[in-house]
């Protein structure tokens, strides 16, 4: 071959190897998906601030491995915009493809953004196999206010409710009752700083529970007057803080940082947006056997928990196969299991085999995990935009250095 032709067929197959980098995976192609996947290394960048997560994860990791090839590395976050904000970044850097992340653990205002600034793949959701065994119902349709359009594909339901050590405290059947409770028991609630975020759904939960309408918060906040309507949560929240524990000059840094308060009996009364959380905690001895759950009974915020594939990732194939290995039954049976995670499922009892909705039915819910009936009305999520401007005048009214 004369140097001429060498020279050319050096050029040919760099950029023929440029095209198949560039290449993207055909979602309803499953069998080209299985294929490419395999080999694949899926960095999932998700919230590691839990023992028991960053446990199922490693075993979820086991599992895909062996079974289609994939290789799952979990980069622990404790918060999720940091990986939101190096998407970002690597795009307005020109990073399109080989991007450093493959797939996020989010939802809500993160999803949004996101899904705003075109930074995600898809849509893929509806292609994944065990979609078709999803529910079908607003929580996994739409993720506070914004349309989910196939863009990330749910694998947990939660709902807020409240842990209470029932050797001192009791079910309470409003928020004006938790108030008032802990007015007469100073310094034994609490809930984790903002952003945190199970601090900012305690915090959505009072607002919801409190504004005259709550309907007007499935708007964005740029259309209505956020003072006006934001105005009951801080005259709530100047009631509670200097009964809170602490007087509310420190805060507790996540929702696990709360078990060592309440196991230490520091603290009577917290929050969790997870209805097994409690009775997971209790398995693996984070929380005393006394604690239980309960929800006011004007109804709790509920969402979904979702999982993301960023635009410049090279591994959407492995990715999309992880997504749907979190919609198989096992994998679901697993998460809901009290000992692991005590997750609510996304599947549809009605879509799935007898003896898989039989196995969901005779699992054991755990000591502190309300049923389905008692955890009552679901309540919808804000709009997305809220979530920034309740931040923002939290951390100008009440805001500390941890």
């Amino acid at each position: 071959m004369t140097p001429l032709l060498r020279r050319l067929s050096a050029i040919l197959a760099f950029g023929l190897a440029a095209l198949s980098a560039q290449a993207q995976p055909d979602p309803p192609d499953w069998t080209g998906v299985l294929a490419e996947a395999r080999g694949q290394t899926v960095y999932w960048h998700a919230w590691g601030g839990s023992s028991a997560t960053n446990d199922f994860i490693a075993w979820l990791g086991d599992l895909v491995a062996e079974r289609y090839g994939v290789t799952l590395e979990h980069v622990k976050l404790t918060d999720t915009a940091d990986a939101v904000t190096r998407v970002l970044a690597e795009k307005q850097a020109g990073v399109d493809t080989d991007g450093a992340v493959d797939l996020i653990w989010l939802n809500g205002a993160n999803f949004t953004a996101m899904k705003q600034r075109e930074l995600l793949f898809g849509p893929f959701a509806s292609d994944l196999p065990n979609h078709a065994l999803v529910a079908g119902d607003d929580a996994i349709a739409v993720d506070f206010g914004e349309p989910v359009d196939g863009m990330e594909s749910p694998w947990a339901k939660a709902q807020f409710v409240f842990m209470y050590d029932s050797a001192d405290a009791r079910p309470l059947p409003s928020m004006q009752a938790i108030l008032d409770w802990a007015v007469a028991h100073p310094g034994r609630i609490t809930y984790p700083q903002p952003p945190d975020f199970v601090g900012v759904t305690f915090l959505k939960q009072a607002l919801v529970a409190l504004v005259d309408d709550p309907a007007i918060l499935a708007r964005p906040v740029s259309e209505v007057d956020f003072a006006a309507v934001s105005a009951p949560l801080w005259d709530y929240l100047d009631r509670l803080t200097p009964v809170l524990w602490r007087q509310g000059r420190s805060y507790p840094a996540s929702g696990p940082a709360q078990f060592q308060l309440l196991a230490d009996n520091e603290i009577d009364l917290a929050p969790s947006i997870s209805p097994g959380e409690a009775s997971a905690a209790i398995a693996d001895f984070r929380l005393p056997s006394t604690i239980r759950t309960f929800v006011p009974a004007e109804g709790t915020i509920g969402n979904a928990s979702f999982v993301a594939i960023p635009y410049n990732s090279d591994a959407k194939a492995g990715a999309m196969v992880v997504a749907n290995a979190l919609l198989s039954p096992d994998v679901q049976l697993r998460a809901q299991d009290p000992d692991v995670l005590g997750y609510g499922t996304v599947l549809d009892m009605d879509k799935v085999p007898p003896e898989v909705a039989a196995a969901f039915a005779d699992q054991p819910r755990g000591p502190a995990t309300l049923s389905p009936a008692e955890l009552g009305t679901i309540l919808p999520e804000p709009h997305a935009s809220w979530v920034a401007a309740i931040e923002e005048e939290w951390s100008r009214r009440y805001g500390v250095t941890r």
